[in-house]
């Protein structure tokens, strides 16, 4: 029987730099479900589709293989990739981001990547993290936390990630973005972020990030 533990919470929370490490100090597979939304967002940005056109989303999606989107493993590092396409740095950037957010609330790309998330769980020990990994896609998962930090200190943290990149918005922009992305998700009718019933709170705004791995890692430790 494979392990499965879930890790949901909001934009910009350290999911996927927390999930990363702590998949590798316990040696499972890190499935970051958020890069293949953004993976699906950039396909559509890049092919002039609005993230927010469903029915041109959805005839879009419907003309791929099922395989189309999926994550490799390079140098140990995980890859997404878009067909042949390795699309791992361009899914970063303030505008896919709010394109993950649209074509998450899209039930057909749900449905498209449900499938793939859950036959990598299903196969192998992974931290997977999302917006409805506990919720939906792994409700029965061995662990769930629940990861999240004030708006304040989300934006501060991806500011500074965005600094060190070309024409980087401004800390009110980012902020700005981060609660727009916050109600979208929490609003959206298909899946909406929510804390599950039987899921871990942790809250990492007053912690750096070597505080936070301890943290989830304790926090695993005590749910198994």
């Amino acid at each position: 029987m494979s392990v499965n533990i879930a890790i949901d919470g909001p934009a910009g929370a350290g999911k996927s730099t927390i999930a990363k490490a702590v998949s590798k100090k316990l040696g499972y597979i890190y499935v970051d479900t958020g890069a293949l939304y953004r993976s699906v967002a950039y396909t559509m940005l890049r092919d002039g589709i609005s993230p927010k056109d469903a029915a041109k989303v959805e005839e879009k999606l419907s003309s791929l293989d099922k395989n189309y989107f999926s994550l490799g493993f390079i140098d140990g590092a995980q890859h997404v990739f878009a067909g042949s396409e390795d699309v791992s740095d361009k899914i970063r950037t303030p505008e896919v981001s709010m394109g993950a957010s649209d074509v998450s609330a899209i039930p057909y790309v749900r449905k498209f990547l449900f499938e793939l998330q859950r036959s990598i769980a299903a196969e192998n020990n992974v931290i997977m993290d999302g917006r409805d990994i506990g919720t939906v896609v792994l409700p029965n998962a061995d662990v769930k936390i629940y990861l999240t930090a004030s708006a304040e200190v989300r934006a501060d943290r991806r500011y500074k990630e965005l600094a060190e990149k070309e024409n980087c918005p401004t800390f009110e922009q980012v902020l700005a973005d981060i609660k727009q992305r916050d109600y979208n998700d929490m609003h959206r009718e298909t899946a909406p972020l929510k804390k599950a019933d039987d899921a871990v709170l942790a809250d990492t705004s007053d912690v750096d990030l070597d505080g936070a791995i301890r943290l989830i890692l304790d926090i695993i430790k005590k749910s198994r």
